[in-house]
């Protein structure tokens, strides 16, 4: 965990320095508060899944910008304990990246966890942004447009995540599910 704090700190620290930005103006940007900021980027605390949502959508860049390192492979193989490496838990959910972005192919690829009796709601993503849910086990509902809607294994929807959208596993067993996250 301690080199994913390492690179998040990093990755948070560049996107800043590049587009020169003070803590102010990224707080103002990402929702996230200037205190918290500075301690995520000296390491000193790892953002929650929602909050390092908050930070990648503030700076209009992929989730997984800040769990992979940027440079893509021309040929991307990842099994199991590959994509472990890469994997962020926090408020009852964990993502993994299972292919991280490129902007080549200008999508991403997570494998979302949530466990039983869990209510998972996201902010907004940037305008243009488009997520597909896919149920791995059991059954999910997934809040689009302010209604909730049923998916089983084999079941798929696709929504515009630059609007308010949730998750929500009522069953009694953790569910998993791919996210396929488009940026456009």
């Amino acid at each position: 965990m301690l080199e994913l704090t390492q690179h998040i700190a990093a990755t948070l620290q560049l996107l800043r320095k590049q587009r020169s930005w003070s803590l102010d103006k990224t707080a103002q940007a990402t929702g996230v508060s200037k205190a918290m900021l500075g301690q995520i980027e000296r390491g000193e605390s790892s953002p929650t899944v929602a909050t390092l949502w908050k930070i990648a959508t503030g700076f209009q860049t992929s989730f997984s910008t800040f769990l992979e390192p940027s440079a893509a492979p021309q040929t991307l193989w990842l099994g199991d304990s590959a994509a472990e490496i890469n994997h962020m838990t926090g408020e009852n959910i964990a993502a993994k990246a299972i292919i991280p972005f490129d902007p080549k192919f200008g999508f991403e690829l997570l494998q979302v966890t949530l466990p039983a009796g869990i209510e998972y709601l996201s902010a907004a993503h940037a305008n243009g942004v488009t997520e597909h849910v896919i149920p791995l086990n059991g059954s999910l509902e997934v809040l689009i447009e302010g209604q909730w809607q049923q998916l089983a294994v084999g079941d798929a929807v696709r929504f515009d995540a630059s609007k308010a959208h949730g998750y929500r596993n009522a069953s009694n067993i953790e569910v998993k599910f791919h996210n396929l996250i488009c940026y456009n």
